[in-house]
């Protein structure tokens, strides 16, 4: 049985060095790890492990990437996965950027 994925999509490498670690800390082997620091990659990505039979359970995506936004992407990602988990994250401390 193939294991679930969760994926990670953020530009920059050290956050998702960062997430990818304290993902492994908190669940072990039990889901697999994927990362992409774009959305156009992590969709690639998506459609390639979704074709291989594997479920894509949760995204974790930044709201700031260039190319293509947080939003766009899980927007993206909802018209081919819709029943995938999302949680978008941001450095945005302020009320207008939210």
């Amino acid at each position: 049985m193939k294991k679930d994925v969760i994926f990670c999509v953020d530009d920059e490498k050290i956050v998702l060095n960062s997430l990818k670690t304290e993902l492994k800390n908190a669940f072990g082997n039990k889901y697999i790890i994927e990362t992409a620091e774009s959305g156009t990659e992590a969709l690639e990505a998506i459609e390639n492990l979704m074709s291989l039979g594997y479920k894509i359970q949760v995204v974790i995506a930044d709201y700031a990437m260039p190319v293509m936004k947080g939003d766009e992407f899980l927007m993206n990602l909802h018209s081919k996965s819709p029943e995938t988990l999302n949680i978008l994250l941001t450095g945005q401390a302020t009320i207008e950027g939210l």
